[in-house]
C-alpha cells in the first residue's frame, strides 16, 4: 500500500461519552486539535482547569497532557499530529505539504492563552471550522469514503482558519490594536514584503514613522528585534521537532544563509543553530 500523508495523524471522534480515559499518544504527538461538539464539563490541560461546553476548540502542543472531568454526556473530535509526521520532511514524498502544514501548525503552537479554548475572531470562521470538523471525521472514519484528496483538504483549511486565529499578546493587558499587529506579524512571518514598515503601515492605516514607534511603546522592543526574536522561536521548533538542515531553516525563515542564522542563534541561545540541532539528535 503507498504512503499517505495521514499515515501518522490520527482522526477520533468520541460520541456522547460520559468518561473518557486519560489521552492516548502523549508521548508521540507533537500536536493535537480537540473539537467538542456538544457536552459541558472540565477539561484539565498540565493540571490546570478550564471549564468546556458545547462548540469549542482548544489546542494542544508537545508534551501538554489532558483529562476530561465530564459532567453531560460529551461529543468531542480529536486530530493528533504524532512526532513521526514531521520527523521525516526531508525524504518524505509529501515534503512540500508537510512544510505547509507545519508553518501553519509553528503559528499555532506560540499564540498565548492555551489553555483556554479558542476565539474565533468571526463568526463566519467558527461555523466554517466546525462544519469542516464534521466532513473531517465522516470521511476519516467510513471506510467506504475516505478520499485521501478529500481529507488533506478539509484537514488544512482547518489549519489555515485556526492559525489566523490565535492570539499572540494577552488581551488582558494590551489593547486589541497591537495584538492586530502582532498577529499579522506571526501569519505573515514567512513573506518579508508583508513585513516591511510600508506593508504594516498600510494595513494599519498609520504612518511608517508611528508604526515604530506605536510598536515599541506597547512591546517594549522594536519592531525588527521582535521579528527576528520570534523567528529565531520559529527556527528553534523546527531544529527541536523536524530534520531540515540548518540551511533550508535559513531560507525558509529569511536569514542570509546558515552562517548568519548559526551567529543570530549563538545570541538567542548561547550556542549556534548547528550546534542546538546536534546535541537534541544526542539526546534522542
Amino acid at each position: 500500500m503507498p504512503r499517505t500523508i495521514f499515515e501518522n495523524i490520527v482522526i477520533k471522534k468520541f460520541v456522547e461519552v460520559t468518561h473518557l480515559a486519560f489521552c492516548e499518544y502523549t508521548s508521540i504527538r507533537f500536536f493535537e486539535i480537540l473539537f467538542i461538539e456538544k457536552g459541558s464539563g472540565t477539561l484539565v490541560i498540565n493540571k490546570h482547569r478550564v471549564r468546556y461546553n458545547d462548540n469549542q476548540i482548544f489546542i494542544l502542543i508537545p508534551n501538554d497532557q489532558y483529562n476530561f472531568e465530564i459532567e453531560t454526556p460529551t461529543t468531542v473530535s480529536a486530530i493528533k499530529f504524532l512526532n513521526s509526521f514531521f520527523g521525516d520532511m526531508l525524504s518524505d514524498e509529501h515534503q512540500i505539504h508537510r512544510k505547509q502544514w507545519f508553518k501553519k501548525i509553528e503559528t499555532i503552537l506560540h499564540g498565548t492563552n492555551r489553555t483556554s479554548h479558542l476565539n474565533f475572531q468571526s463568526k463566519t470562521d467558527e461555523s466554517s471550522v466546525l462544519s469542516l470538523f464534521i466532513v473531517l471525521c465522516n470521511e476519516y472514519n467510513d471506510e467506504s469514503l475516505k478520499s485521501e484528496t478529500i481529507l488533506k483538504s478539509t484537514l488544512y483549511a482547518i489549519l489555515h482558519i485556526i492559525s489566523r486565529n490565535v492570539s499572540f499578546v494577552s488581551t488582558n493587558v494590551v489593547e486589541s490594536k497591537i495584538q492586530s499587529i502582532i498577529n499579522y506579524i506571526h501569519y505573515h512571518v514567512h513573506d518579508s514584503e508583508k513585513l516591511s514598515k510600508k506593508a504594516l503601515s498600510d494595513q494599519f492605516h498609520m504612518s511608517e514613522n508611528y508604526v515604530s514607534q506605536y510598536f515599541k511603546s506597547k512591546m517594549g522592543m522594536g519592531l525588527k528585534k521582535y521579528i527576528l526574536n520570534y523567528k529565531l522561536k520559529l527556527a528553534e521548533t523546527r531544529l527541536k521537532h523536524t530534520n531540515l538542515t540548518v540551511s533550508e531553516i535559513s531560507q525558509e525563515l529569511g536569514f542570509t544563509d546558515s552562517s548568519h542564522l548559526d551567529k543570530t542563534f549563538m545570541a538567542y541561545k548561547g550556542t549556534t543553530a548547528r550546534a542546538y540541532q546536534t546535541s537534541l539528535k544526542a539526546h534522542k
